[in-house]
């Protein structure tokens, strides 16, 4: 037998789900959900920002939970339904929270704002009357610099009066 070295798999083919479109792509290992969204499928909304978990700028929605995408590998959310600012709208129509946001003027540089509005959509689903504090709790993960939150919070909670 020939003494072989084993090479390690640098890409494989990975099965996506996002925002409701299935697609297999052959990517690097290393590379990271957030990285994928961005750099392979120009899905450009979920924003890059610390790469430590610690801001939450780059939150998406796996299986209707948030997940901090610059922490998760692809190969970790196969089979799992992954949902960006991008599939929160149908159409034309925005969803009950862009909704309210814009209309209360929630955001500013917007920087933080597509993190936000999956971490919340994620609690309205499953808590249609979230209160202030379910809200600030929701929304704990995801820092802003600009708004001070209480029109944050405001948008939230007509959102969901809306929705409920």
């Amino acid at each position: 037998m020939k003494n072989e070295t084993l090479r390690p798999v640098d890409r494989q083919v990975i099965a996506l789900e996002v925002n409701g479109e299935r697609t297999e792509m052959l990517l690097p290992v290393h590379k990271t959900l957030l990285e994928v969204l961005r750099e392979d499928m120009g899905l450009t909304g979920t924003k890059h920002g610390c790469e430590l978990g610690e801001c939450g700028t780059c939150t998406v929605l796996v299986g209707g939970k948030p997940e901090l995408s610059c922490l998760v590998l692809p190969i970790q959310v196969q089979g799992q339904a992954v949902t960006t600012v991008e599939g929160m709208a149908h159409g034309s129509q925005l969803h009950p929270l862009q909704q309210a946001f814009a209309e209360l003027g929630a955001a500013q540089c917007g920087y933080c704002t597509p993190g936000i509005l999956l971490a919340a959509k994620s609690l309205v689903e499953t808590n249609p009357a979230p209160t202030r504090d379910e809200i600030r709790e929701a929304l704990a993960g995801n820092l802003c610099r600009c708004t001070g939150y209480s029109k944050i919070l405001d948008a939230v909670s007509l959102a969901a009066s809306r929705m409920g």
